[in-house]
């Protein structure tokens, strides 16, 4: 019987996904539309950044069954992670302009003079510039997108973790 999907053509879509959802956000919206990434942005492109260093990890090593269920693992505790951002990022955007928090310093403002837990209570919590929509798609505000990027994600870490993988053939 063969094998119609394997962890490591897992990790190849899980790392081209990546890649382009990357060179879309810097590449196009950043550069080509001059949008400023908020701070749940700069959150969600690190966790990407994450994904892809796992899925090009995995792909590279092409590991047996044990390391391709760990490589697996860490990337559904990504996915999480960044749909666990995105959630808060959409929760945001959905509130009455009057109860969302006011804007904080910037990002990097914020990451040099705060301490972490401090800094991370602000990212949550005095996001004010991350409320605002500033593209659509099909209805969609584009943190409502990338959660669904990372909803597939997590699909493509669980297909790698749950697909038949290689078996050591050394007896």
């Amino acid at each position: 019987m063969t094998k119609l999907f394997s962890g490591r053509a897992a990790s190849l879509i899980g790392l081209i996904l990546g890649i382009s959802s990357m060179a879309f956000a810097v590449g196009y919206l950043q550069m080509v539309l001059y949008l400023a990434p908020c701070s749940l942005c700069i959150l969600d492109r690190a966790v990407v950044i994450g994904l892809i260093v796992v899925f090009a990890q995995a792909l590279i090593h092409n590991p047996l069954n044990t390391g391709r269920k760990v490589y697996a693992s860490l990337a559904t505790l990504l996915s999480l992670t960044g749909i666990g951002i995105c959630a808060r990022h959409v929760w945001l955007q959905h509130q009455p302009k009057d109860d969302v928090p006011e804007c904080g310093p910037g990002f990097w403002h914020m990451l040099e003079n705060l301490p972490f837990k401090s800094f991370l209570d602000k990212i949550f919590n005095s996001t004010g510039d991350c409320a605002s929509i500033q593209v659509q798609f099909l209805g969609l505000s584009l943190p409502a997108w990338t959660l669904v990027l990372f909803i597939v994600f997590l699909l493509i870490s669980l297909a790698m973790f749950f697909s038949p993988g290689r078996r050591n053939t050394d007896a």
